[in-house]
């Protein structure tokens, strides 16, 4: 993503992560019409995290155009890190500056007259403007090439654009480059341009170095040739200049060398001039025919140049403790120094060689790993997509991004979204793993419920709900809206429920007071309408089998949302209730068939209703509820109100007179006609619900319901046990285990 302004633009920031690279060339630009296209105007400020890749800590500070110059500048409290926009605007005028993601583009607007180059800086540390621009000039549809200028002067040239490669550009003439880049242009009556973008998970970033170099950022390999264009030469791009001054030949060059020349020379520093770049001094020493020799200062400015005559000595210092500098080699063998050119040619060009292929087997290595792993990926999903619970679904399509009604969110988005599972974006952590909250790109919330290595839950799990929630639509039911597995990272998303769950507001004391009786009611009738549609009216018969108050989402309204479907089991039309050796749920919840024998059917969610609905008009938990110096649940304490006659005693404090006294009372009836013993004198949920809302109706006298005294604290976690002998006609030995 490219920060394209009405000016120059010296930074680039990359969407995952977002790095702040400082020494990246500078882009002249004025588009600002691409779509999706984010706008900063004078007083808007953009939070970023960057970290200078000159050595220094990460640093927070915000992207805003100042209000008193116009200027577009990155601060952190009073100080300005960088200038990325010399805008010459006055302070109130119709500045803005345009965040996109159309990648590098170079070229013209031919209506407007505005250009597009590449700009240097004035050194690797000092973000001026330097001595190199970078620009696209088509001269007809067939000849289109890049050119570097020098202070004006044409320096490089790339060749024209041929079946996608240009002559003098190594890299994207390379068999790899295919991997890397993906190159496109427009040449018509209104643009010329020439963008790119890169491909296969690559990000790639051109850079017009302070030397004229032109390289690929990420891989800092050359694109133009890692040498200077001295003017006389043609080769690899390189343009003739001005006639050479009578004191050089063709042959002549620069190397950088450690040592001193022999005495008699005389070393001259230009301090006073610190808008001198590199090539500046350069080209300074090349056409003065007395100097020897130059550097910069430590920051890349100002020119140090040794004159004295030709014929003055070079001695190189084998400990390498002189200054580095700069110095005229010439072929003449009368020269000391002429013998080691060859070798540093020769190694610089092996080592070169070696590290490029390096750099493209590393590459490769990389682009077959991710090839494998989105296989497996996609394996993974068509398996899913093929059981028999999804056997109707189709399969992936051509992208490999959407199965069914289920999208598939890549790594790199969800990492994006959550700030790299930042810890002031984790909203809780259940038995699953912890729940982030993230924004994607489209400005959508979300929550990312992340399986962590250590849950007792897995695989089975996840699947599970993955598949459920697909064929599964009701507003009192969560909404998944998709999934991402990325190597052993396996992550649901779902829509975003700003109150979050139930238990938070139910069983904390200070914020329980905002449940009022009406809030309360429609919580209770809004999981009964979810519990119906699964048991009735969706296209599956679906059993939850762990219904309780974490698992009752609220949204801005406070509306109930039943959620986690890890636990959930799938029943045939014809089929009326099932049993498992693998008995799920949370003690407290689960009713007795369930429990003791494994059997589980319509009527073991009716029974967590039941539980739940007492815990909603009480605002009390059913375990660990002391009553008469004894341990015993919420339910044993409701029943025994109810045979006293004192049923409204079981009504939470805080509900004040917020609540409606027949209404209350119905709804404790009811709940304990759900938490009977036997399952077959429970009702269904279409029942409970006709129970709740037609005053008129008769309900029937609840028989005792299935409580337990005498159980510790302790149990009151969730729990998965394994019935070792499935005969309700033996003995069961139960083994209970922490889920």
């Amino acid at each position: 993503m490219w920060m394209q302004v009405a000016g120059w633009a010296k930074c680039r920031f990359y969407c995952s992560g977002t790095q702040l690279l400082k020494g990246t060339p500078v882009l002249k630009s004025y588009h600002s019409d691409a779509t999706g296209a984010s706008t900063i105007r004078i007083g808007d400020q953009l939070n970023l995290t960057s970290r200078l890749v000159s050595p220094g800590p990460t640093t927070r500070g915000v992207l805003m155009i100042d209000p008193d110059t116009g200027k577009l500048i990155i601060t952190t409290g009073e100080t300005t890190l960088v200038n990325i926009s010399d805008n010459q605007s006055t302070p109130g005028s119709n500045v803005t500056a345009t965040l996109e993601d159309t990648g590098m583009k170079l070229g013209s607007d031919l209506r407007t007259g505005r250009i597009w180059n590449l700009t240097s800086w004035l050194s690797d540390d000092i973000a001026d403007l330097g001595a190199f621009t970078l620009s696209w000039e088509p001269t007809d549809e067939a000849s289109q090439s890049f050119m570097i200028r020098r202070r004006g002067q044409p320096y490089w040239t790339s060749g024209n654009l041929n079946n996608q490669t240009f002559p003098n550009i190594f890299m994207l003439n390379s068999p790899w480059s295919e991997y890397l880049y993906n190159l496109s242009y427009v040449y018509n009556n209104e643009e010329r341009y020439f963008s790119f973008h890169g491909i296969n998970g690559v990000q790639p970033m051109w850079i017009l170095t302070p030397r004229g170099e032109f390289l690929d950022g990420e891989s800092h390999f050359y694109l133009t040739p890692g040498d200077f264009c001295y003017g006389y030469e043609t080769r690899t791009g390189c343009l003739a200049g001005p006639p050479l001054p009578q004191c050089r030949s063709d042959k002549d060059k620069f190397s950088l060398l450690n040592g001193d020349h022999a005495p008699g020379t005389v070393d001259i520093s230009d301090a006073a001039n610190a808008s001198l770049s590199f090539s500046d001094c350069m080209m300074r020493c090349w056409n003065d025919c007395s100097c020897l020799a130059f550097i910069t200062y430590e920051n890349g400015t100002n020119c140090v140049t040794w004159t004295g005559p030709k014929s003055a000595k070079f001695i190189i210092n084998p400990q390498g403790v002189a200054v580095s500098k700069y110095v005229m080699v010439s072929p003449d063998p009368s020269k000391d120094i002429t013998h080691i050119w060859a070798p540093i040619v020769a190694g610089v060009f092996l080592l070169s060689f070696c590290l490029g292929l390096l750099w493209y087997l590393n590459k490769r290595n990389i682009r077959l790993k991710e090839e494998r792993r989105q296989r497996k990926d996609d394996e993974y999903f068509l398996g899913l997509m093929a059981s028999d619970s999804f056997n109707n679904a189709s399969n992936l399509e051509n992208s490999g991004r959407k199965v069914s009604d289920v999208m598939v969110f890549s790594y790199t988005s969800i990492v994006a979204s959550t700030n790299d599972f930042a810890s002031e974006n984790k909203l809780g952590e259940g038995g699953f793993g912890p729940v982030y909250k993230g924004r994607l790109s489209d400005g959508r919330d979300i929550a990312i419920k992340r399986l962590s290595r250590a849950s007792g839950q897995g695989l089975v799990e996840f699947k599970n709900e993955l598949i459920l929630i697909a064929k599964l639509q009701h507003t009192n039911l969560v909404r998944v809206l998709g999934c991402c597995i990325h190597g052993e990272e396996k992550m649901l998303v779902y829509e975003y429920m700003a109150n979050k769950s139930l238990d938070f507001f139910l069983f904390d004391e200070t914020r329980k007071a905002l449940l009022d009786w009406p809030k309360r009611w429609n919580i209770i009738e809004g999981i009964a309408q979810g519990l119906l549609y699964l048991h009735k009216y969706s296209r599956m018969r679906v059993i939850h089998r762990d219904l309780k108050a974490s698992n009752v989402l609220l949204d801005e309204n406070m509306n109930p949302k039943i959620s986690d479907f890890g636990m959930a089991r799938i029943f045939k039309q014809n089929e009326t209730q099932a049993m498992t050796n693998r008995v799920v749920g949370t003690y407290g919840y689960m009713s007795p068939e369930y429990a003791m024998e494994g059997t589980f059917s319509v009527k073991s969610d009716v029974f967590s209703f039941g539980v739940l609905t007492l815990e909603i008009v009480s605002g009390r938990r059913n375990t660990s509820f002391s009553y008469l110096d004894k341990t015993v649940n919420l339910i044993g304490y409701a029943w025994e109100l109810w045979l006293q006659g004192d049923a409204l005693e079981l009504e939470d404090p805080t509900l004040a007179d917020t609540h409606v006294i027949h209404q209350l009372l119905r709804t404790i009836h009811v709940a304990l006609l759900c938490v009977q013993e036997n399952a077959l004198d429970r009702p269904v949920m279409s029942d409970v619900i006709s129970m709740l809302n037609n005053d008129t109706m008769l309900l029937p006298v609840p028989k005792q319901p299935a409580f337990f005294f005498g159980r510790s604290a302790s149990k009151s976690t969730s729990t998965e046990r394994k019935l070792e002998d499935n005969s309700v006609n033996n003995m069961t030995i139960t083994v209970m285990e922490a889920r």
